[in-house]
């Protein structure tokens, strides 16, 4: 039987919580694996990924496609460091794995997650297209039971054609951000209770019984972190995604999984001089969309 939490005495004989039951943690990881492997023999029964029939090209529509700015993609990788670091140093050495000073790169991994989250509060508000990826429309809606009902049955229609932002990759954004919220707030108070070179720790900053609440918080965002990570790489590794992955390092798509996975009238360009090619010295003209309609 699965324990769902770690309780104590105080001093003053009072029952308390201690976080969650590592329990979880190892379920998580079975969990991931299963997913993972599961999903991977599901697609291989279907007959493998299928790509979609290119959608019509507009006229002029250039080889690159601009999809990810510079600072978007900073904020990725940083963010992924963090989470990474923050996942290793918080469960490996509950397997047993002795990693020296894993309290220090926990909270030094923490603050560079916090750092990194407000700057991409600021960035997505100030320079991004904030409600393109936060807003849920009647037709992305629409979308997502389309995108549902054919990933449950190879006959079900194809469905419509998404925006820069298809209804899945916001799903995964949402639960990501309330997730590492949830990390992240019960973090700030938790490292209130250790030392660090810029404040002095204050362990009765809250009462026992809060402070076991919180810890339970936090390692429910922990261990739900284990099943989105992994399943976020999982998809970023497969072979018909990978083009996905590439556009987080080069910033671009190609004109080819452009048309084929998005709708152009959804996801309107606008021509900029941004990216040179490969091999020459002239630009190249590539296009980005700073706004997207439903």
């Amino acid at each position: 039987m699965i324990e769902l939490f770690r309780r104590t005495q105080n001093p003053w004989g009072q029952d308390v919580l201690l976080g969650i039951s590592w329990d979880l943690m190892w379920a998580a990881v079975v969990a991931s694996a299963l997913f993972l492997v599961g999903h991977a023999i599901w697609l291989r029964a279907r007959g493998g990924a299928h790509e979609p029939a290119p959608a019509p090209a507009p006229a002029g529509l250039p080889e690159r496609i601009a999809r990810h700015s510079m600072g978007a993609r900073v904020f990725h990788w940083t963010m992924s460091v963090a989470m990474l670091t923050l996942l290793i140093t918080a469960f490996v050495p509950v397997m047993g794995l002795d990693i020296p000073s894993w309290v220090t790169f926990h909270w030094m991994a923490g603050t560079l997650l916090i750092i990194s989250v407000v700057y991409h509060i600021i960035h997505a508000i100030g320079w991004q297209d904030f409600w393109a990826m936060m807003s849920f429309s009647p037709a992305s809606i629409r979308e997502g039971f389309a995108t549902v009902r054919h990933v449950m049955s190879s006959k079900a229609p194809e469905p419509p054609k998404a925006g820069k932002y298809p209804f899945d990759h916001r799903l995964y954004h949402h639960v990501i951000i309330l997730v590492t919220l949830a990390a992240v707030c019960t973090g700030l108070v938790m490292m209130a209770r250790i030392d660090t070179p810029f404040w002095t720790r204050n362990p009765y900053i809250v009462s026992d019984a809060t402070v076991g609440i919180i810890f339970v918080i936090h390692g429910l965002a922990g261990v739900s972190l284990i099943l989105l990570i992994a399943s976020h790489i999982y998809f970023a590794l497969r072979p018909e995604k990978r083009w996905i992955t590439w556009s987080m390092v080069r910033g671009w798509v190609d004109r080819e999984h452009y048309l084929a996975h998005f709708d152009p009238s959804k996801w309107v360009v606008t021509g900029e001089k941004v990216m040179p090619p490969a091999g020459g010295a002239l630009a190249d003209s590539s296009v980005s969309a700073p706004r997207e309609e439903d």
